[in-house]
């Protein structure tokens, strides 16, 4: 009978309270102590990454917690010198945990000349060395393809609909689920079927990067309460829009946004204020204090010591925010 393989976690900078969480969750479905594999992962005064693992990884299956958020550059380096190292060290199996897939909104060419750097991103993870990707809700389902190599990509969609369920208990007959793009309509439409609610669609036209030219709205919100849906909240000027008519005025009702991702920048952390079930060190907090505009409510499983050690990219934090 083949010996059953145990999984072993290794993590770089990007996230270790998210990594240790994973770890302490693991020991308690395995009633066996898990921990992270013992590595240190530092740069030289050139900002070069060194990484060095002090434990034995042969014939180990390894699972590398990563996510590519800000600094995007030197986490995805991160990832791909620890995969190059426990490759190079003989490991049987490796696995990047990467909830925050960088790169993920560049999948195609919007105009001509311009990069697809989704697939140049898989195409240097797959290089590496790993075998397997886990990473949630990506910003298109198609970069899937990109890989050739088995990608699981999680949907956060069943937790979204269980807290709109108890948040909204008693006025579902009012809830309208909102896409604020037409890329995030499938996204959308998978919540709208778990709770039963009717969709609407927002048709965005970009000027630049982060900015909205042109929205109109499809569908009567008019008095509803609306349940704005999205994997990223970049800067926040988005989610204000999204309340707003074709003709520009404020819609009557109110509006909340479910994301997965939080990637807000300077200008966008001023339209936040943070709410944390228990303190966070959130590097916004002296930016945003004050401010009325947005509340965010972290879902009550959302544990925000996983979130404290990267303030600006909360993976797996699920936000519930009162527009």
């Amino acid at each position: 009978m083949p010996t059953m393989i145990e999984p072993k976690l290794i993590a770089g900078n990007a996230n270790q309270p998210l990594a240790t969480s994973i770890a302490r969750r693991m020991s308690m479905h395995r009633g066996m102590e898990v921990g992270l594999c013992d590595a240190r992962v530092e740069r030289f005064n050139d900002g070069e990454i060194f990484v060095e693992v002090f434990e034995n990884v042969r014939g180990e299956d390894m699972f590398i917690v990563q996510p590519t958020s800000n600094p995007a550059n030197d986490n995805l380096m991160e990832l791909l010198i620890i995969a190059d190292a426990l490759r190079r060290s003989s490991a049987a199996r490796i696995t990047a945990v990467i909830p925050y897939f960088g790169y993920a909104r560049q999948d195609r060419r919007s105009k001509a000349r311009t990069p697809i750097t989704a697939k140049l991103v898989s195409n240097m993870i797959v290089e590496a060395g790993i075998e397997r990707v886990l990473t949630l809700d990506l910003h298109a389902t198609q970069i899937q393809g990109f890989f050739d190599i088995p990608v699981d990509n999680l949907y956060a969609s069943p937790i979204y609909a269980l807290d709109a369920m108890h948040n909204f208990r008693g006025k579902m007959g009012d809830v309208m689920v909102v896409s604020p793009d037409v890329g995030g309509v499938a996204r959308a439409r998978d919540l709208a079927q778990r709770i039963g609610a009717p969709l609407s669609i927002v048709d965005k036209r970009r000027g630049k990067p982060g900015e909205v030219a042109e929205m109109t709205v499809i569908g009567d919100v008019k008095g509803k309460v609306c349940v704005i849906v999205d994997d990223i909240v970049d800067t926040a000027k988005h989610a204000l829009q999204s309340r707003r008519g074709a003709d520009g005025k404020r819609r009557k009702g109110s509006a909340f946004l479910y994301h997965t991702r939080c990637a807000v920048r300077p200008r966008g952390g001023s339209r936040l204020q943070i709410r944390h079930e228990k303190p966070c060190d959130h590097r916004y907090d002296s930016s945003v204090r004050g401010c009325k505009k947005l509340q965010e409510y972290p879902h009550c499983a959302n544990r925000t010591d996983v979130c404290a050690g990267n303030p600006e990219h909360l993976e797996w934090h699920i936000g519930f925010i009162a527009v």
